[in-house]
């Protein structure tokens, strides 16, 4: 297959999303001394119109490298970034302790937080589980700027995709303290209208939360196992009273 390249400085080295008016390749700038990978989304028709002012705004964005025209389409391009799908190392039966899950989770809402100027159809498309990579040697939460076409994104919604994506890292088990347990139950009542105000809870909840485990650590087995039946205990309780 011949050589595809983009502005005669881009070239595609693959194209994993083909849809209407839109595609998503990965490529390598060829005129950059070190040959770095980028992302490109490319937009035609109706979703160039609707996409154009949007990456107007993303010049506060680090990973956005630039746009331009090319004929008829409008091309986005992003740095690279390599990890895992987020779902692929958070999930039920995995081994990460409650440090490491606290970690992530102060990095998922500071991301949500770095996310709450821009334009929501680029913010949310980036906090779809598969545009949330982890780098699990570096301990760290990457974004992938894989901008997909998504229909009704507004601001509220990058809060209830940050909400989803929390419950993954702070996954609820029978070692999860009560304190941890009611803020994933807060987070499902949906009483934060922004990320600003999801990111303020989190911080007034996070260190709550880390006393709670660092007590546990401190009992024996006997001790800790009764303080966790009683923490479900009284959040049965708590829900039931809010009923």
């Amino acid at each position: 297959m011949d050589t595809m390249l983009v502005r005669e400085r881009y070239k595609v080295v693959r194209v994993s999303d083909v849809r209407e008016d839109y595609a998503f390749a990965e490529a390598v700038d060829i005129l950059d001394r070190e040959k770095s990978g980028c992302l490109l989304n490319l937009y035609e028709g109706p979703l160039l119109r609707a996409y154009l002012p949007c990456f107007d705004k993303l010049t506060a964005c680090p990973a956005f490298l630039g746009m331009f025209l090319e004929g008829e389409t409008l091309v986005t391009v992003f740095r690279d970034c390599t990890g895992t799908p987020i779902d692929q190392v958070f999930y039920r039966g995995d081994k990460h302790d409650w440090k490491t899950r606290l970690e992530y989770a102060e990095q998922l809402f500071h991301r949500a937080l770095s996310m709450a100027d821009l334009p929501p159809e680029v913010s949310c498309a980036t906090f779809l589980s598969e545009n949330l990579l982890v780098d699990e040697r570096n301990r760290e939460l990457r974004l992938r700027y894989h901008v997909v076409p998504l229909e009704g994104m507004n601001a509220r919604e990058l809060v209830y995709l940050t909400c989803d994506q929390a419950h993954k890292i702070l996954l609820s088990r029978f070692s999860s303290p009560r304190e941890e347990l009611e803020f994933l139950d807060e987070l499902d009542r949906g009483t934060c209208l922004s990320v600003v105000q999801l990111y303020a809870l989190w911080r007034e909840r996070s260190e709550t939360i880390r006393t709670a485990y660092e007590k546990l650590e401190k009992k024996n087995f006997f001790w800790r196992w009764c303080s966790l039946v009683w923490g479900r205990i009284r959040r049965r309780a708590a829900r039931r009273k809010r009923r």
